[in-house]
């Protein structure tokens, strides 16, 4: 058979992922207030500053840089990414100083934070698509598999990409007892995968919630959204900050930078540490992501405009999203930062620290790197070497 009848298996097909993996539409009650946010306007949210949120410039120039044998080399590690052999034991006693932040790789970050224990854009599976078939894949495993992360009393998600809301794991989250935090019209993918509408805490920026004793505040980001290629822009990013008796940390998502971050430090900071976005950044969409020293700028100015905390680069290392080199982003990150006396924090993936403790600085990825250029250095950052961490370790105290 030809024609049009013979898509008709494929498009039942893509009909039956998409109740699945794409999600839902937000609708009903939950729509009518997405159309009352005040950063909802022209039928779409908008984002702080204006972005561009296709990408810019010349297709086949982007295609050269991206698909050419030459380049795919460059994004992917030589050998075996060092993951930290993560058990529950790492993580079941309270960290000696109140804060403990285990990075797994990407965009996914568990922050025990003054008892409580918070999990952010939490992704175990092994591609960021909607299809098991094809997408992104993963450079290096899990550290640890997610029901051998123990409870959770929070999980936080910044936005529904697919590198940062994955269905299988949170069909598996949503079989706990942990609630969810989520930007507005979000909720509508949690409901439709299993979430009981009780443990979704679904806020606009500038909203709070609490979580026994912490507080989560969605607050602005320079993105966007979507899971299809129907994309109304009916769901809301955001980044997040959540603070407890003793410390307060961010989480920034997905963002491009804009002057927001003052805004956001001066009302909620400073930071005992930030996780922020440093990696699939191009120079055809420079509006919705970061560069690392965008990054550094931005975890700056949360600070009030003077080094404090740790800086936490994320968004690197796990997924190939991006034309520059796998191990660029660690590597201007540590640049950036020495030249800057910031203490920022590198983490093999899995690894678990203390930022008032000893802050693991090693540059892992060096061995596994192609030769990277260095575009970005200047002759004063060219010769500076990282932070030395501090000598008292709060977390060995014990």
């Amino acid at each position: 058979m030809t024609g049009a009848g013979s898509l008709l298996p494929l498009r039942s097909r893509l009909r039956a992922l998409r109740s699945e993996a794409f999600g839902a539409d937000p609708a009903g009650e939950r729509m009518a207030r997405i159309r009352r946010s005040p950063n909802f306007a022209d039928g779409v949210f908008q984002n702080p500053e204006g972005a561009r949120t296709r990408p810019s410039g010349s297709t086949l120039e982007f295609a050269k840089q991206f698909f050419t044998k030459e380049q795919r080399v460059r994004r992917a590690p030589t050998g075996t990414i060092p993951v930290h052999p993560t058990t529950l034991a790492d993580i079941a006693r309270p960290p000696a100083t109140g804060l403990r932040l285990t990075w797994m790789g990407h965009s996914s970050v568990l922050a025990e934070i003054d008892g409580h224990r918070v999990l952010f854009d939490p992704v175990w599976g092994e591609r960021c698509s909607p299809f098991a078939f094809a997408g992104p894949k993963r450079l290096h495993p899990v550290p640890l598999p997610l029901a051998a992360l123990g409870p959770v009393d929070v999980v936080v998600i910044s936005h529904d990409h697919y590198d940062h809301l994955d269905l299988p794991t949170i069909r598996a989250l949503a079989g706990t007892d942990t609630v969810f935090a989520v930007p507005l019209g979000v909720g509508a993918h949690l409901e439709h995968w299993g979430v009981p509408l009780d443990r979704i805490h679904e806020l606009d920026w500038n909203e709070s919630a609490k979580v026994g004793g912490l507080g989560l505040t969605a607050t602005p980001a320079r993105h966007f959204c979507g899971r299809g290629l129907r994309n109304q822009q009916h769901t809301l990013w955001a980044s997040w900050v959540v603070t407890g008796p003793e410390h307060r940390i961010y989480h920034s998502g997905d963002t491009g930078y804009f002057g927001g971050f003052r805004d956001i430090g001066a009302e909620h900071g400073p930071f005992d540490a930030t996780m922020i976005q440093i990696g699939a950044y191009s120079a055809f969409w420079p509006d919705i992501h970061m560069t690392p020293a965008e990054g550094l700028r931005a975890h700056l100015d949360l600070q009030g405009g003077a080094p404090h905390g740790v800086l936490v680069p994320i968004h690197w290392g796990t997924f190939n999203l991006a034309p520059h080199a796998w191990a660029e982003p660690g590597e201007w990150t540590l640049d950036a930062a020495g030249a800057a006396a910031q203490t920022a924090a590198f983490p093999r993936p899995g690894e678990p620290f203390e930022p008032a403790g000893a802050v693991p600085a090693e540059p892992w990825w060096r061995p596994l790197s192609a030769p990277l250029d260095h575009p970005w250095r200047t002759p004063a950052s060219a010769q500076a070497e990282p932070v030395p961490v501090a000598e008292l370790d709060l977390a060995g105290e014990r």
